[in-house]
């Protein structure tokens, strides 16, 4: 493939070093994060001492994390678009309503990147997600409804070349079934995932109605067993769609 000599490739490594690290490995060493990027050892040393230098990664000793520094960069965007005073105040509203958190997410390659989340203190369970989480698109309902949400050839070609990890005994793993699921959630306009990526955990997600062409998705988690009858659960489905609706409104994306 010919190189875009209007693209810096350094810059690129430089920012796939930043978005290595997630909840699972906060602290990783040179030779931890250069198997994670594929990005040779010394290449790996560079990017990271300059990362160092301008304060976005801490070093102790022997490895590398994440400073605080890098919430300027999302701070700036949730400001830009002013997720303060027009996003959070919907997710929080309908959350109060529904009794469970609501999250916003959109694609971020294969992995839902959540970018908003109401701040309801009184759901009834919370399972530790938080702004800048990164989730598996495969086994969880916004995952599938991000992927829902795409033109077909990109779906097809994001499964195609998935690894798709087992998380649970329930989880889907066969490439056939997991589009047959995701042909359905397009059709349906809804997710629904039971048990797929925390044993016990159910996730609700519907598309959000906007006219851009980024893609974004609205989820909630909740207990397996608040889910036990269809009602309870088309219930969920609607009250995410009436938050859908009112976000939209926001012109957001």
């Amino acid at each position: 493939m010919e190189q875009n000599r209007n693209i810096s490739t350094t810059f690129l490594k430089g920012l796939s070093v930043l978005k290595a690290f997630d909840d699972t490995q906060r602290h990783m060493t040179i030779a931890d994060l250069s198997r994670k990027t594929n990005l040779d050892a010394a290449t790996t040393r560079r990017l990271l001492l300059t990362l160092v230098h301008i304060g976005y990664v801490r070093k102790t000793a022997r490895t590398f994390s994440l400073s605080p520094l890098v919430l300027v960069l999302a701070g700036s965007f949730l400001g830009a678009n002013q997720f303060g005073r027009l996003v959070q105040p919907v997710l929080n509203r309908h959350a109060a309503l529904i009794g469970r958190a609501i999250v916003l997410a959109i694609r971020d390659e294969e992995r839902a990147l959540i970018v908003a989340q109401s701040t309801l203190h009184t759901s009834n369970v919370s399972f530790g997600f938080t702004v800048g989480s990164r989730l598996p698109l495969f086994q969880t309902a916004i995952g599938r409804m991000l992927l829902a949400c795409e033109n077909p050839d990109v779906a097809a070609t994001i499964l195609a070349s998935a690894d798709v990890e087992k998380h649970t005994p329930q989880t889907v793993v066969d490439p056939d079934g997991l589009r047959a699921i995701v042909r359905t959630c397009a059709t349906d306009m809804y997710s629904v995932v039971h048990g797929e990526f925390e044993a016990g955990v159910t996730g609700v997600a519907v598309p959000l109605k906007a006219e851009g062409d980024v893609k974004a998705v609205l989820g909630i988690s909740d207990t397996t067993a608040s889910f036990e009858n269809s009602d309870a659960q088309q219930s969920t489905i609607n009250d995410l769609r009436r938050c859908s609706l009112e976000m939209a409104h926001t012109n957001l994306f």
